[in-house]
C-alpha cells in the first residue's frame, strides 16, 4: 500500500532535493573549519552561505526561463548533473574564489529543479492530491535539514569538510539513476516564445500568490534564523541543549509539512488561513512565555510544525495561478523565498544590534505573519467574488 501512496518515481525526487537542501544548509555546521583551512575569516566564509543563495535568486527565473522548451526528464538530468560538478568542484577547490564560484555553480539549479519537481510530481498526481503530493516532495527538503545537515557536518567533522561536499555530490549521483529510471518522460513546460512564460507575471493572482509565500514564511524565517541566541538567552537553555532542541523544530517541520499537504487538499486558502493565525499566535505567546523552558520547548516543535505546515499549500497556490507556465511561476517563487530569507536576516541584525534587541524578534515575525494572514484573506474573498460561492467559516 506505501508503494502506492509514495511511487519511485515520488521517491527518485524526494532523494535529489534531500541532497539539493542539505548542500543548502550543511555549509553551516562546517563554517568553521572552511574558515580555517583557507585561511579567512568567519565572516568571509559566511559568504559562500550567500554565494548559493544568490544562485537559487538568479538561477530561478533565468535558468528555468531558458530551459522552458527542454523535456523534463533530461531537463532534470541535466540540473543534477551541474549540482554534482558544483559539489565536486566544492570538494576540490584549492582556495576561497574557486569555492565561492562552486557554491554560486551549485545553487545555480536548485530553485529551477524544484520546480520543475513539484510540476512533475503533481502532473501524476491524483486529481484533489495536488497539495500533499507537494508536501511528498518537500519532504525531501524537510529530511535535509533535520538529518542530512547534522550528519554532513559529522563527515566534515571526522574526514575534513572537503569530504561533506563529495558526500553531497555522491547523493546526488546515486539519486540520478533512479530519475532515469522511474520518473515519467514528460515534455517541456513550454512550447512557444520566452515572451509567452514571462506573461503568467502580469497576472494578479500569480503575483499576490507569490507575495504570499514571501509575507507568510519571513516572520518563521526571522525567528530561525537567528533560533540559536533566543533559545540560550531568551528560553534559558544551555548551548549543548540546542542542537537537541533543533532536531525537535526538525520534527515538528516534518509532521506540519505532510499536515499542511492533508489539509490543503481539502481546502487550501481556507487552511492556509488558520495555519497563518496560529503561527502568528505561537510566535506571540513565544514573545510573552518563551522563558519558560518546557513551554519553550513545546513551542519550538509547534513552530517547525507550522513554518512548514504553511509550504505545500502555497506551492500549490501558485501552481494553481500560473496556467499555462507553472514551473517558471514556481521557480520564481523559490527565489522570491530566498530574498525574503535575506531580508528575515537583514531585519534581525537590525533589530538586535540597532533596536529594541532579541526578544523584539518574536513581536516582529508574529506582525509580518500577520500581513501574510491579510494577504490570504484577500485572496480568499477575492475567489469568492469571482466563483459566487459562499465560503466555509475562517
Amino acid at each position: 500500500m506505501e508503494r502506492a501512496r509514495v511511487p519511485p518515481s515520488l521517491l527518485s525526487l524526494m532523494l535529489v532535493v534531500f541532497g539539493l537542501t542539505t548542500g543548502e544548509f550543511v555549509i553551516a555546521g562546517i563554517l568553521p573549519d572552511v574558515a580555517g583551512d583557507l585561511s579567512v575569516s568567519v565572516p568571509a566564509a559566511g559568504r559562500l552561505v550567500s554565494a548559493y543563495a544568490l544562485g537559487m535568486i538568479i538561477g530561478g527565473p533565468v535558468v528555468t526561463a531558458l530551459t522552458a522548451r527542454v523535456p523534463r526528464k533530461p531537463l532534470m538530468t541535466g540540473l543534477i548533473a551541474v549540482s554534482i560538478l558544483g559539489n565536486l568542484g566544492s570538494a576540490a577547490a584549492p582556495d576561497y574564489p574557486v569555492l565561492l564560484a562552486a557554491r554560486f555553480l551549485a545553487g545555480l539549479v536548485v530553485a529551477t529543479f524544484f520546480a520543475v519537481a513539484v510540476a512533475t510530481a503533481v502532473s501524476t498526481a491524483p486529481a484533489g492530491r495536488e497539495a500533499s503530493t507537494i508536501a511528498k516532495v518537500a519532504l525531501g527538503l524537510n529530511l535535509g535539514i533535520v538529518l542530512g545537515t547534522p550528519l554532513g557536518t559529522l563527515v566534515g567533522q571526522r574526514l575534513g569538510w572537503q569530504a561533506t561536499f563529495a558526500s553531497v555530490a555522491a547523493l546526488s549521483a546515486a539519486a540520478l539513476p533512479m530519475v532515469l529510471r522511474f520518473v515519467p518522460a514528460l515534455p517541456a513546460a513550454a512550447t512557444g516564445p520566452l515572451r509567452d512564460e514571462l506573461r503568467v507575471f502580469a497576472g494578479r493572482d500569480v503575483r499576490l500568490a507569490i507575495t504570499l509565500t514571501a509575507l507568510g514564511n519571513v516572520g518563521a524565517v526571522t525567528v530561525f534564523t537567528y533560533i540559536a541566541p533566543l533559545l540560550t538567552k531568551v528560553g534559558g537553555f544551555s548551548e549543548g541543549a540546542v542542537p537537541v532542541l533543533l532536531l525537535v523544530y526538525g520534527a515538528g517541520a516534518v509532521a506540519g509539512n505532510l499536515l499542511g499537504g492533508r489539509l490543503s487538499d481539502r481546502d487550501l486558502m481556507t487552511s492556509l488561513i488558520r495555519l497563518l493565525g496560529a503561527l502568528a499566535a505561537v510566535l506571540a505567546l513565544f514573545w510573552a512565555a518563551g522563558g519558560v523552558r518546557p513551554l519553550a520547548a513545546v513551542l519550538t516543535f509547534a513552530l517547525g510544525l507550522l513554518a512548514f505546515a504553511v509550504v505545500p499549500g502555497m506551492q500549490a497556490r501558485v501552481l494553481t495561478t500560473a496556467g499555462a507556465a507553472p514551473t517558471l511561476a514556481v521557480a520564481v517563487n523559490a527565489s522570491g523565498y530566498q530574498l525574503a530569507a535575506a531580508f528575515a536576516g537583514s531585519l534581525g541584525g537590525a533589530l538586535i544590534s540597532d533596536g529594541p534587541g532579541l526578544r523584539s524578534l518574536f513581536p516582529a515575525a508574529a506582525l509580518l505573519t500577520l500581513a501574510g494572514l491579510a494577504t490570504a484573506v484577500h485572496i480568499h474573498r477575492g475567489d469568492r467574488r469571482r466563483t459566487g460561492a459562499s465560503a466555509r467559516p475562517v
